[in-house]
């Protein structure tokens, strides 16, 4: 088994308030959970108007596939208009891990 993880450091673009930047991070959470069936959450800078952190794991038995499926995922992300990618940072875990 495989666990992958990766972080998505994002800068929103013309945001002035919290509930502007729930109305951008929300959609793009909820679709990369029904596209790529991976487990998503806004998982920091929660009190930052113009930033995000988001987060996204993944688990299969091959880790090929995590990497395809995480790879997917920063691509969603970076392609959104109203984001700027700032980082990505990935992290696996796999059987040799303890």
């Amino acid at each position: 088994m495989y666990v992958g993880v990766v972080e998505f450091d994002v800068l929103l673009g013309d945001v002035h308030s919290l509930k502007e930047k729930r109305s951008l991070v929300r959609p793009v959470v909820a679709e990369l959970r029904r596209r790529f069936e991976v487990a998503a959450a806004e998982a920091g800078h929660r009190d930052l108007h113009r930033r995000a952190l988001i987060g996204v794991s993944c688990v299969a038995a091959d880790h090929d596939q995590v990497v395809v499926v995480l790879d997917r995922c920063e691509r969603l992300v970076a392609a959104r208009p109203e984001f700027e990618l700032l980082s990505a940072r990935h992290r696996m875990l796999g059987p040799e891990d303890e």
